[in-house]
């Protein structure tokens, strides 16, 4: 005779106790309540139940007055929930999710009193993200009612549910939490049980090397934060999420990852542990990375590390007019940036025709914004006037500061610096576009090194807001203080870091989207789920696959292959996958293949 709970007409999850009352338990309680369910929110501090409820209370409050719930659905909603601080009322309960603290023993010790209270059949799901649920499945009565279901916070806003399956699972019950999820509004991921799942996974690396970045006084955290924001696009900066997130449970998710993989990239940052074991918890706490107006609070307030006012810093150069060096999109992108910022603009190339398409390209965006009402048509053209097309460098002989966006080869870019240090006159600055080659290497090739700097622009410049602005140890001051200037002039956000591989943003993205790609190697995760996670789990605006297909696989190798070469640290060699997609010439949308195959323009 069948089972309960290997019948496919399992019967759907009605009523489901939440134990544990804190952020997530209580968005969690909200989310079941508003899809009708009935709810049993436990928790062992009578304060806490209590302060889930006015928190519920608020919440539904405020979706009335945004026009998401009537009045009744309110009072509807608040009726369903009940809270309680004795484990016994989850008795009725068809599914228990368990929202305790990160520890083996707190949630061993829930598991095995559930197991002499709810029915044989009640699904009992862990809300864990660090933990192992096949040792919590493990040490239950019954182990094959046991799972994972990664909810994200906050729960009522987030869609991803990650559903987690132990070698024990049966898959009934992972059928019904995953309807339940759908009936919910979630999207369901299925996944195996690894620390971090598929989101935390990706996510928490990455934001562990950006605490060692910090740490190691690479860029101030303000820095590090605007340029994941604006160079990537993400909702937060890494630093800023730690506190969001918690920097003591970032340590035990990594903590929890480290004892599997081995990895370094997974290796607590040091300074995690510091702040951790100094109670520097981060928003809860009033302090983390940053400091908050109060212990809850997300306003931000100016502490000992908040970088001066531009007003308290050295005056830089005079510039008045731009020579920009090449004939690409970047160049062209980089060019018609400056000539709207009233710059005068002298676009040179290694031929008189590559320099006029340059300019035509330019033409043609400025006309696109004309037609998307974003400028006049005369303001347009007196962009496009400002620029002149010259198919030889000696027409930098003027110019204040000259910005080269020729291909990304030393050999090329070298020869470009010695060309520019004979026309160009004493006193500008010399800047290299360079994303992953060495600035100094650029600077050395001249017989005036202090007067070169890096501007990695991100592309398309025109859209993109921020620049990486790259001092060598030979960068002189008031060059570098030029450059934050004319970026400000520009409509840029500087941010400011030193020469080394990856600077900011490709050395935080690239091996995040390594482990991707080692996480499809490993047949963990499809392409498909692990870009909905990142998307629906951490607000990504593309999954790590179609960024990876958009920048081009042999871009990315080659600066997973530069990285790897200067931090010699394993976890940032390529991955193998990567490395044979690209020997197969599957380089992503220009050639209508790379992880995904594209319909030929």
């Amino acid at each position: 005779m069948a089972t309960p709970l290997s019948d496919p007409s399992l019967s759907p999850l009605k009523t489901v106790a939440v134990v544990g009352l804190g952020t997530m338990g209580t968005g969690i309680a909200e989310v079941l309540a508003r899809a009708g369910r009935e709810v049993v929110g436990i928790d062992i501090s009578d304060a806490q139940a209590a302060k889930a409820v006015a928190t519920l209370e608020t919440a539904t409050a405020r979706a009335v007055e945004r026009g998401r719930l009537t009045e009744q659905e309110r009072a509807d909603v608040l009726a369903r929930i009940h809270t309680s601080t004795d484990l016994r009322t989850a008795a009725d309960a068809d599914l228990v999710i368990e929202v305790a603290p990160e520890s083996y023993e707190i949630k061993h010790q829930i598991f095995r009193e559930l197991d002499g209270i709810v029915r044989p059949e009640t699904i009992l799901a862990t809300g864990t993200n660090a933990l192992s649920v096949t040792r919590l499945a493990a040490d239950s009565a019954r182990p094959e009612r046991v799972l994972g279901l990664h909810f994200f916070n906050p729960a009522p806003a987030m869609k991803l549910v990650e559903v987690v399956s132990s070698v024990l699972t049966a898959p009934a019950a992972v059928t019904a939490v995953t309807n339940l999820a759908l009936d919910l509004g979630k999207e369901p991921v299925a996944v195996g049980d690894r620390p971090g799942f598929v989101a935390d996974g990706l996510l928490f690396g990455y934001l562990n090397q950006a605490a060692a970045m910090y740490e190691a006084k690479y860029a101030s955290r303000e820095d590090i934060d605007a340029a994941m924001r604006l160079g990537c696009g993400l909702p937060m900066g890494p630093l800023a999420l730690l506190d969001l997130i918690g920097v003591d449970t970032a340590r035990t998710v990594l903590e929890a990852m480290y004892a599997e993989s081995h990895d370094r990239l997974h290796a607590p940052a040091p300074i995690l542990k510091q702040l951790s074991e100094a109670g520097l918890t981060g928003r809860k706490s009033g302090r983390g990375f940053y400091t908050y107006e109060a212990p809850g609070s997300a306003a931000v307030v100016r502490d000992a590390l908040t970088p001066l006012e531009s007003s308290e810093k050295a005056a830089g150069r005079e510039v008045r007019s731009v020579g920009v060096a090449g004939s690409g999109t970047m160049a062209s992108g980089i060019a018609e940036v400056f000539a709207k910022a009233g710059y005068e603009v002298v676009l040179a190339a290694r031929s008189e025709e590559k320099a006029q398409t340059a300019k035509a390209r330019i033409g043609k965006s400025l006309s696109r914004s004309v037609d998307k009402g974003r400028m006049t048509a005369e303001a347009a053209a007196q962009t496009l006037d400002r620029i002149t097309a010259a198919g030889s460098y000696e027409a930098f002989a003027d110019v204040d500061l000259a910005v080269e966006a020729v291909a990304e080869d030393l050999e090329i870019k070298q020869q470009l610096f010695q060309t520019l240090d004979k026309v160009c006159k004493p006193g500008a600055v010399l800047a290299t576009t360079t994303s992953s080659l060495p600035v100094v290497a650029c600077a050395r090739a001249t017989s005036r090194p202090q007067d070169v700097i890096g501007m990695h622009f991100f592309n398309p410049a025109p859209a993109m807001k921020l620049v990486e602005v790259v001092r060598t140890v030979l960068t002189a001051e008031d060059v570098h203080a030029t450059v934050r200037e004319v970026c400000g002039r520009i409509k840029k956000h500087a941010v400011d870091c030193g020469d080394r591989a990856g600077f900011i943003v490709n050395a935080l993205l690239f091996p995040y989207l390594n482990n991707a790609i080692k996480m499809v190697q490993e047949h963990y995760a499809s392409l498909d789920d692990i870009d909905a996670a990142m998307k629906l789990g951490g607000g990504y605006p593309m999954g790590p696959f179609e960024l990876l297909d958009v920048v081009g696989l042999d871009v990315s190798l080659a600066i997973e292959k530069v990285l790897h070469r200067e931090f010699r640290d394993p976890g940032l060699a390529p991955a193998p996958l990567l490395e044979h997609l690209v020997a197969a010439g599957c380089l992503g949308r220009k050639t209508g293949r790379g992880f995904r195959e594209y319909a030929r323009r």
